[in-house]
């Protein structure tokens, strides 16, 4: 080898050393950064008149397991609607409250059950009657409020839903972008892994909301479809319609017509709905599932236990002074309001005195002009008896025998069964999700131990090359000095 062969192959060895440097660098730099795939410098032999001239960089290449990759996002997805079923049920669970803590609806019920057996042995005791009223406004609040709640809730799921539509058709259009840049560089430099990588990060936040496939498509650009073959992009980014609701009612439903449902160029892709294109996943998976399946299904269950108390208390074989057909102690506020119930019933203005009532009127009957005997328990004791009497229910989660308290026992152990389910769906999801990610982290992640051993590798090889530099170096000088 010719002395300006040994300098040429030593430079190029020099700048591929500096470029493998760079790249580990990086790696150790981003190890922890989320999306990040490990880059190395692809190298081959140059050769100069059929002869070895050093090496030759050819571009930087980032490994991929397109499997793994797929699997995993698909379990992003999952992770997603299980975490917002979860975490919504479990807040719903604790506010509904449990039989074994002795809390929320079951402790209404309760106290209102040990109120009316306390005026049965006290009829003429006005503070036992006081307390029963009490414990009779206390349902009643307690029932307004789970009603608000659902509610509430439905109304944040839309919010939410019209939030996410929002967020997804932003990360399209960066896609899009992303995707026009990539058409446009050199896929091999480090500047088309850095949007590779930007590209990975923005489907995965997507992936939360609705589950996605890509398509590779010429000039590394890519197109998105749903699973179910609906295109979010293809070539253009593709618009997620959704009309969020200002108001919102019990009454209102994705069925009938008075809620949104989301749609891409005219194709129904709502969970739930009767359409080919209807997703099942994600966080809008989980949103439209809560506000159009399962908390309308929770307010069913709770006008049940209105419906059921105002009916059981109202038997005219109950208080012989109401008029026959007149509701008893508990009332529809609106009884043409329909669905809503729950957050309707009140108490009967005849013995509330905050409504120009009388208390006394618990015992001595609704239609009652003038307080009757002190003694006179026969009202409470039927009051008392339809209370907790077991009747027959088959109806929105309600199924065999019930007495008032155990209609409210039964709603909350629903409720912890829905918390159980969806925690044991995330549970199940979360722990697929974690062995896709560690298998796609060590096919494409940094492993930090691996990038120091090469940094001391290419530490070497630089050192080496330089030296050759500086031998042919003093050899030039020594023949310049003959």
């Amino acid at each position: 080898m010719s002395l300006s062969s040994a300098i040429s192959a030593a430079k190029s060895g020099l700048q591929a050393s500096s470029l493998r440097a760079d790249i580990a660098a990086s790696n150790v730099a981003n190890s922890a950064t989320p999306g990040y795939v490990r880059r190395s410098v692809t190298l081959s032999e140059s050769t100069l008149g059929g002869q070895s001239n050093g090496v030759t960089a050819n571009g930087v290449s980032r490994p991929q397991d397109v499997a793994v990759k797929a699997a995993r996002r698909e379990l992003t997805s999952d992770v997603s609607q299980a975490n917002v079923l979860a975490s919504t049920w479990q807040s719903i669970s604790s506010r509904i409250g449990d039989t074994a803590n002795g809390n929320g609806l079951f402790k209404t019920f309760s106290d209102f059950e040990t109120a009316l057996s306390r005026s049965v042995a006290t009829p003429e005791s006005s503070s036992s009657a006081a307390a029963l009223l009490t414990a009779a406004r206390n349902i009643t609040s307690e029932l307004k409020s789970l009603s608000g709640i659902v509610s509430t809730q439905r109304a944040e799921a839309d919010r939410e839903i019209a939030e996410g539509v929002s967020a997804v058709n932003s990360a399209l259009k960066q896609v899009e972008s992303l995707n026009n840049r990539l058409a446009g560089a050199n896929r091999t430099s480090p500047e088309a892994a850095a949007l590779l990588d930007e590209r990975q990060r923005v489907l995965d936040a997507i992936a939360e909301y609705i589950p996605v496939q890509t398509i590779e498509r010429d000039y590394g650009k890519i197109d998105i479809m749903t699973p179910e073959g609906v295109f979010l992009l293809a070539g253009n980014a593709r618009t997620i319609e959704f009309t969020s609701t200002p108001t919102f009612g019990l009454n209102q439903t994705f069925a009938n017509g008075a809620l949104s449902g989301i749609s891409v160029d005219g194709v129904e892709i709502t969970p739930g709905a009767s359409s080919f294109g209807a997703v099942s996943s994600g966080m809008f998976g989980a949103l439209f599932t809560l506000r159009d399946q399962e908390l309308p299904a929770l307010s069913d269950q709770l006008d049940t236990i209105a419906s059921d108390l105002i009916s059981r208390l109202s038997d005219d074989a109950i208080d012989p002074t109401k008029t026959p057909g007149d509701p008893g102690l508990f009332i529809d506020a609106d009884p043409g309001g329909g669905s809503g119930l729950a957050g309707r019933i009140s108490i009967n203005a005849a013995l509330d005195p905050q409504q120009g009532g009388a208390v006394w009127r618990l015992r001595d009957g609704l239609g009652a002009a003038t307080p009757g005997a002190a003694g006179n328990q026969s009202i409470l004791k039927g009051l008392f008896d339809a209370f907790t009497a077991v009747q027959s229910v088959a109806a929105n989660g309600f199924q065999g025998g019930y007495s008032a308290t155990g209609m409210a026992a039964q709603i909350s152990s629903l409720a912890g069964q829905s918390r159980i389910s969806h925690e044991a769906a995330l549970s199940s999801s979360q722990a697929q999700y974690v062995v896709l990610l560690e298998a796609e982290r060590s096919a494409t992640g940094v492993d930090l131990d691996s990038q120091f051993q090469d940094l001391l590798l290419i530490e070497q090889a630089y050192a080496a090359n330089a030296r050759v530099i500086e031998v042919v170096g003093k050899m030039i000088n020594t023949l310049m000095e003959l």
